[in-house]
Order: structure tokens, then sequence, then C-alpha cells
């Protein structure tokens, strides 16, 4: 109960409280302050007072102690504000809101007696032994920010581990032995490749070793608390020294890769700089028990990798069976100080952490605050005290801790992942250090930051501070140190040695275990996408099939037995039956589909109702999680309004398991303009920069409907330029049959490849975007369909892709085109050129050809098609028809867009003047393609 939640009965003390009331509110208080009213809280602190030994000097004892318990409060609230937290001592040592008479107190108080409340330590003591507590606790090398946290349970917990800070434990000659060689082999090798391989980039850690010590804490403690794996994000400083000292990399491949000197048919597509690739490694802790370990690969552009974590540590709990509790895997993100309060992604993620599709059971967030971005200060690079803010949203404890303490920072550590794997929450750690060198090694940071960087150059190292501490304490000696750093010097140059020797493969940890059976180049095989008419009936039965006592929306019912008649008697089926029974038939051969997105539980145009909500209590009806027992759950969301953080999160799932077909839609294609970084970094490019496969889906509603500039056009373009390598596939398909085996052939085939489907809008109800159920049998997916209605004497082609292929059929009809025929490419990437050289060969004697499209002529697909078209039908050139350059997608006027659409079409089909001219003259044979 809060201490604006009053107790049951009156507020007032008095005789109206019976003393068993009594007795029971001042248990309750005993246990917890904030458990009664306020003004209960200062009767019992009365009442403690008056069995006090001594009296208070300044004012009565029940107002004194009411002052004691707001000093304690402020502490806990702003102690950090005073705390020794910055390694080059810019630290404040007094704070107004901290002082004595802040409080009504004076010198002369210091020694009264008061009641501790709920502080570790004695339940009395004098002021100044619990300002001293709270000073210890609050104000030292470590520092909390946990008020701004609703949830009093967690509030206790943390005040239990930290209160006093006499309860940290002490550490064993060992462990600070093992601190210490984590600190000497993080320093040693930086110096080392900074002295084999200077003027390489390598964003070291010198000024941040402490990292290495406080993950090594992590994963020799997370096997003891329940973790079976952690997935990491990082971005570069410290990533080739974490990769070398905790996920051990070998050195002779580290090495390897700063000379470059790998075996040129060793290295699948482009690849990329060192310090962006991932790796995964298995480590044993001192107990025997065995940690996964997965860094995902990244870009540099900053937190980018973020939801792709944990999109790959929610598919990861899945698969482990860690779905309900998400204690046995753990994402995990290495911030910069910088990108932490810079970058919009943060916020994203933060949002997602107790949606019901996207949680993860918490992330341990670590901060490496180098207290500079690039070349610019933390004043000129955020508007809060601390990069750590806009973790408050979702209350997430933060733990500041100083670098040049690596004690201090390895107890953080463990204090925050105990947290997380309690409350299963969200976790900050500030570690304030700072950054020896500039951005990279060639960078001068003295020319921005001079007074900065004078004092960084002064500055001993953490492992030399802590090598003096541990001598001084007379845990070792000098000369053991000495001796522990050539050891490992040693053993980076054997290593050294050996890479300079020979050429080397190169190791990319990819295609592994499952993925393995994926790992195909593309092929246009076809593959057998069909499902039997029987299957095809059952899942219609459970779609149309409204469960007892369950209300369903009328005008939702109304459709369904229509729809379950057309299963039945074989007749058509819409573009929304058609993806139901595509899901339905992949999660009965036991193929897991997820399906997020803004508004896709109903779909944005009303069409897909994967989800009934009674109209009576609100509760939710899934029909594809009753097809069968023991089938994969269809995990359908809406997420929420963001686009970048869900799809990289999306991503990040597809990555985990080949056999599940993921799909992010947009509620607008245009919309997926705010993922565009996760499009280009890792959705178009992985495979070719860290040899990472994906089958990720994306639906991206398109086509020119009049609803003006930002509801219109998906930019198709962009992803057709992005084409290259067969990296993705680009359709933009016109029947639900089509659709329906696209879907399916996305785990059919024995490789894998992102999906970017051009949906439809108009086309979901258009009446002749429709497919007969026999094409889901028997049928098969077609890369450029045939012409149904084909010319015998056609001298014209036109080709086209998507929804106008449905205008200009209907046209043809009206205007008599019978010597036009039309053909629509719905595959456009990879492009099948042994199908249109089929096509070319059989309509050798034809007089032009013409692309059709809607969208502008400096988008859509012209600019990637023409050389295609060009090098099929040589000869003669190739027209365009379609709308003129233009900077914006699409006009907002809708009487503007049906002129202009009605003029496309009447160009399309409108013979050229040329053509004209050729009237009856020998008609120009069209060279096949060699």
């Amino acid at each position: 109960m809060s201490e604006d939640s009053p107790v049951p009965g009156n507020r007032s003390l008095a005789p109206l409280a019976s003393s068993a009331y009594i007795d029971d509110l001042y248990r309750l208080w005993k246990e917890d302050e904030d458990s009664v009213d306020r003004e209960w809280q200062r009767f019992f602190e009365g009442f403690e007072l008056a069995m006090c030994p001594r009296t208070c000097v300044s004012g009565d004892a029940a107002d004194a102690q009411s002052r004691v318990t707001s000093l304690i409060y402020a502490y806990r609230s702003q102690g950090h504000l005073i705390a020794d937290l910055d390694p080059l001592g810019d630290n404040l040592t007094t704070h107004p809101d901290l002082e004595l008479d802040r409080f009504g107190f004076t010198s002369n108080d210091l020694e009264t007696v008061f009641d501790t409340g709920h502080l570790g330590g004695p339940k009395r003591a004098a002021l100044s032994e619990i300002i001293q507590i709270l000073k210890d606790t609050y104000c030292r090398t470590v520092a909390v920010e946990y008020v701004h946290i609703q949830d009093i349970a967690i509030r206790r917990w943390i005040q239990s581990e930290i209160e006093p800070v006499r309860n940290r434990p002490r550490l064993d000659n060992g462990k600070k032995l093992a601190i210490l060689e984590n600190l000497i082999d993080a320093e040693v090798f930086e110096s080392f490749t900074q002295s084999r391989y200077p003027g390489h980039k390598r964003f070291s850690l010198e000024g941040a070793e402490s990292l290495i010590p406080a993950l090594h804490s992590v994963v020799e403690l997370a096997p003891e608390l329940g973790l079976e794996e952690i997935v990491l994000g990082m971005a570069h400083r410290g990533r080739l020294n974490v990769l070398a000292t905790i996920l051990d990399k070998s050195y002779t491949e580290i090495f390897s890769e700063f000379e470059d000197n790998f075996l040129p048919d060793q290295v699948g597509g482009s690849g990329d700089v060192k310090y962006h690739r991932g790796m995964s490694s298995t480590h044993v802790n001192q107990q025997g028990k065995r940690l996964h370990i997965d860094l995902v690969s990244n870009p540099s552009h900053l937190e980018a990798v973020d939801p792709v974590v944990l999109g790959k540590a929610r598919g990861k709990q899945r698969l482990r069976g860690d779905s309900d509790e998400r204690r046995r895997v753990m994402p995990m993100l290495i911030h910069g100080d910088a990108a932490f309060s810079g970058q919009g992604l943060v916020a994203e993620i933060l949002n997602l952490s107790k949606l019901k599709g996207y949680k993860t059971g918490g992330v341990f967030h670590l901060i490496v605050n180098n207290q500079i971005g690039f070349t610019t200060s933390p004043t000129e690079g955020r508007s809060t005290r601390y990069p750590t803010e806009v973790a408050k949203m979702v209350e997430a404890p933060i733990f500041h801790v100083n670098g040049d303490d690596p004690e201090a920072v390895v107890h953080v550590m463990e204090l925050a992942l105990k947290f997380r794997q309690t409350f299963r929450h969200d976790v900050v750690v500030n570690l304030v250090c700072y950054r020896r060198h500039g951005h990279n090694e060639a960078d001068e940071p003295a020319f921005t930051q001079p007074v900065l960087y004078r004092k960084i150059r002064n500055r001993p190292s953490v492992r030399k501070l802590y090598t003096a501490s541990l001598m001084k304490e007379g845990v070792l000696t000098g000369e053991q140190v000495e001796a522990m750093a050539d050891e490992y010097k040693s053993r980076l140059q054997s290593a050294f040695e050996e890479t300079r020797k020979a050429a080397r493969p190169r190791d990319f940890r990819a295609f592994k275990d499952e993925w393995s059976r994926v790992q195909h180049p593309f092929s246009f095989e076809s593959v057998e996408t069909g499902v039997p008419h029987d299957r095809l009936l059952e899942i219609a039965r459970v779609l149309t099939t409204v469960p007892e006592e369950f209300h369903l929306n009328p005008k939702v019912g109304r459709r369904l037995p229509e729809q379950l008649e057309q299963v039945k008697d074989k007749k058509t089926v819409d573009w929304a039956l058609g993806e139901l029974l595509a899901f339905g038939s992949l999660l009965m051969e036991g193929n897991p589909v997820r399906l997020s997105g803004q508004d896709s539980a109903r779909g944005t145009f009303s069409h897909r109702h994967a989800v009934w909500a009674d109209v009576q209590n609100q509760e939710r009806y899934i029909p594809l999680d009753h097809l069968q027992p023991g089938q994969p759950t269809f995990c359908v969301y809406n997420s929420p309004l963001s686009e970048a953080g869900v799809l990289g999160f999306d991503y990040g799932y597809s990555l985990v398991d080949p056999q599940m077909v993921v799909i992010w839609e947009a509620q607008f294609g245009d919309f997926a303009n705010g993922a565009q970084v996760i499009i280009d970094q890792f959705i178009v490019s992985s495979l070719s920069k860290w040899q990472r496969a994906s089958g990720i889906v994306m639906l991206l509603p398109h086509g020119y409907e009049g609803q003006g500039p930002e509801h219109s056009n998906a930019y198709l373009e962009r992803y057709l330029q992005a084409c290259a390598e067969e990296n993705i596939q680009v359709c933009n398909l016109t029947t639900p049959a089509q659709y329906f085996h696209a879907l399916r052939r996305q785990v059919a085939r024995p490789f894998r490849r992102p999906l970017i489907i051009m949906a439809p809008k108009s086309l979901l109800r258009h009446p002749l975007a429709v497919s007969p159920v026999d094409e889901l049998i028997h049928g098969t997916f077609h890369e450029i369909p045939d012409d149904p209605e084909p010319s015998q004497k056609a001298d014209r082609l036109l080709f086209c892709s998507g929804k106008i292929y449905y205008e200009l059929i209907q046209a043809r009809t009206r205007l008599r085109a019978k010597t036009t025929d039309i053909f629509r490419i719905e595959q456009l990437y990879p492009f099948h050129s042994n199908r249109m050289a089929e096509i070319a060969a059989r309509y050798n004697r034809i007089r032009e050809v013409i692309w059709v499209q809607e969208e502008s002529k400096n988008r859509g697909a012209w600019s990637f098609i023409r050389d295609h078209l060009q090098s099929h039908f040589p000869g003669f050139p190739l027209r365009y028809a379609g709308r003129k350059a233009s900077a914006s997608p699409a006009t907002g006027s809708l009487k503007v867009h049906l002129e202009e659409q009605e003029a496309i079409i009447n160009e399309a089909l409108a013979p050229s003047e040329a053509t004209k001219a050729a009237g009856s003259s020998t008609r120009r044979k069209v060279g096949r393609k060699a």
C-alpha cells in the first residue's frame, strides 16, 4: 500500500482505533513503513522514539524522526549526485539537498540516536552513523537509482542487497587474482595488437578495461542462476578484446584479420571488417557448468543490433522451452553512453520489454560510459545528467559504478544479474570510465578535447591501480604480476608468429546445426507446395467454426459459411482466406508461424481476422491454434507503433529456426521507411557480410488508390536497387494462389532468403483477384505467369507488376485490344531470365514491348526491369507507360490520381505512332537472347 493510500477506516488516530487494530498496524509498519498511512507512520515513529534513552535537541522527537526518514530517502534518491563515479575525478563532494541544515539538523545532533527504519544495519543508530551508512552505500564508487520504481517489492529487494555497503561480500584472494588476470589480459591484448599493427583501426578498450572482469563475472555466475545462453550485442569499441578474452576466439584468427591473409576462395560474399563480426562459443565456469554465448554480428549503425538481439533471444527461448519463465536465455546489450541517450531505437526496445509478443524476461543493459561520443562531450550530446535517463521509462534500476574500481564493478554486475533473474526485468549498469585514445587509433582527440585528454594522458590504467592495491594488501608481488603479463604476451606472440607463416581459411561459424540443411545456393527449381483438398477443407472448417458461447461480431461471422463452401466445393478463395489456409497448412506440417505488425491480428484493411474478439467480454480466440493436437502455436501480435524496433526484432527471431515462417507486416508499405537501417544493414546484406541467412517475410501494402503520397508506395525501387548476389526475393503478387505458394516455399526449399512482398490493398476485395482452390491443391509458384487469355495474333506485349495488371486486362476487353498480350512479373528478383527467354522465343514476331507501371518513372520497377527487357527483346526501343518522374510518390488529389491512372492505361493499350506508321510493313523479327 502506497503512502497515499489510507489504511481501511478513519484517517484519524483517535478513539476509533482499538488496541488490537493498532497492534496490527504496528506490526505492518514494522514490516513496511509505507504499508500504513503517513499519519500512522508519524505516530509509530514517535512511539519508538519515546523508548529512546536520549532526546533530540532540535524539535520534538516525532518531528525529528520524520526528518531522519526524509534524510534517508534523500540519500537513496540523490546520493548518486555526490558519488565517486568518475575515474577522472570530476565528482561533487557536497550537494545542497544532502546537507544537514536541509533537514533541520546541526552538528550538535550528530550523536542523537534515531530509528533507522528499513535502512540496512542496526535498527537504531546515531545520526552520524546513519549518514555514514548512507554515504558508504550510495556515495562511493557505486551509486544506485531506484526510487523511480513503483513496485515496492523491487525497491525493498535492492535495499536489502545494498544497505549497508558492508553487505558487499568480501572477495577472497582467488577472486581478486582472477579480476587482475582479466585486467592484464585486456590491457596486454590492446598493447600487443597496437605494437604489431600500428595505425590499424581496432577500437581499443583502453580506459574501460574493467569491461572484461565485468563480463567474466557474468558468464561465471550466469549458469549458477539457471542461465543456459546469453545473446550478446555490442558496438565496436572493445569488441575484439571481448572476442579474444570472453568468447575465446583464437588469436591466430584475429591476427589473420589484421593481416587480411585469408585464402580468397574461402571467403563467401563481401565480408565485413573484423570489429563487426559475430561469433558464438561455450563457456565452462569454475563449477563445470556450461553457458552458450552468442555475439551477434552488427554494423556501425549504433544500437541497430539491439532489436535483433532481443528477437534472437526470444526465438532461442522458444527453442529451449523457456517461453514461460524466460530465465534460461538472456539478451545482453553493451552500449556506448552517447548512443544510449542519442539513438531512438533504445527507447523502442525498452518499450518492447513488457509486451506480450516481444518480452524476453528482461534485458541486461551495460553502458560503457566513455564520457564522450566521437568528439562530442556529454553537455553537447544529451540534455540529461546521465545517459541512462531513458531507462526510467520502464522503471529499470540503474547501477552506476566507477570503472577504476574493478571489485565494485564485479559486485554490481553480479547484483544486476541476480536482479534480472529474480524479477525478469530490464536492468542497467552504467560503467563510468574513459577512452584513452580517440574514436579510433588514428584519431587525435586532443584537437577537440585538450583538457580532458591531458587528464587521461596522466591517468594510470585500471590494471596498474588495482595491481598497486593488491600489492599493498599483500595478495601478490610485482614479480608475480610481471610473470602473469609475460605469460600472456608469450601466447600472443606465438599466435602472431603462426599467423605470419601462411594464409588460412576464414571460419565464419555460420550455418551450424539446423541451418546446415538450408545453406544451398538460390535456385529457381520448383518445389512441391500444393496441399491436398482434404487438408484444406480441414483447415477451413476450423477457420469457420465459432466456439459455443463465443459471441463473434456478426459482420465477421456472416462470411464464414460462404468461406467454408468455397473450399468445400473447390470454388475460389480471396486473398485473406488463401493466406489463412497457407498459415494453417504450415502449422499442420509442424512449421511455426509468427506474424507481427501494426494491427496485424485484424489486418489494417479489416481483411484478415486471424484473432476473434468476443463482443461481450473481449475474450480472444485464434482459430489457427485449434487445428490439431501438438501443433505449433500461431503467434500473431499487434505490434507497438515502431518500425525499426519491431522489424529488427522479427529479423532477429528469423535467425533462430529455419523451419519457422516469421512475417513482419507494415501498416502501409511507406512506413517501412522508419525501418530502413534494419533493411539496409541486416536484411539485404547480412548473407554477404556475415553469412547469416534469414527467411523473414516482409509484407508491404503497396498500390496507388488515390490515398496520397504516404499511403501508396512501398518504395519498390529501393529494394530492387539493393538486389545483388541473389540476396533477397522481391515479389509483387496478384493472386491468392501465388501468395499461398510463395509463403509455403519459404520453408520448402533448401535455402533461405528474405522475401519482400508488395502486398495488396484494393486487391484484397477485387472480384478478379481470386484463385480456384485447385490452384492451391495442384499449383506452384510462377515467377512470370502466362496471359490467361493469349491472342493468336499478338503484335504487342505489355509487361507489368502488381495490381495494374487487372486494370489492364479490364481495359483490354473494353478497348478491344485483341492483339495485345499482357504478362505480369510476379517475382522481380531474382529475375527468372530463362523464363523470359521462353516468352521472347514464343513471341518472335511482335511490333513493340511496353513496360507499364502506376508508380512515377523514377520509382517502381522501371529502372530495374528496363535492361532485362531490352536484353530479351533487342532491336527496337522499349516503351514506358506510367507516371512522369516526381519528387513525391503520389498526388494527394483523388481526382488527379484517377485522371493519371486512366492516362496510363490508355497510353499502354494505344499503339505508338511509330507502330502505326509501320502499319502493314514487314514486322521486325525480335532476336532471341543468346
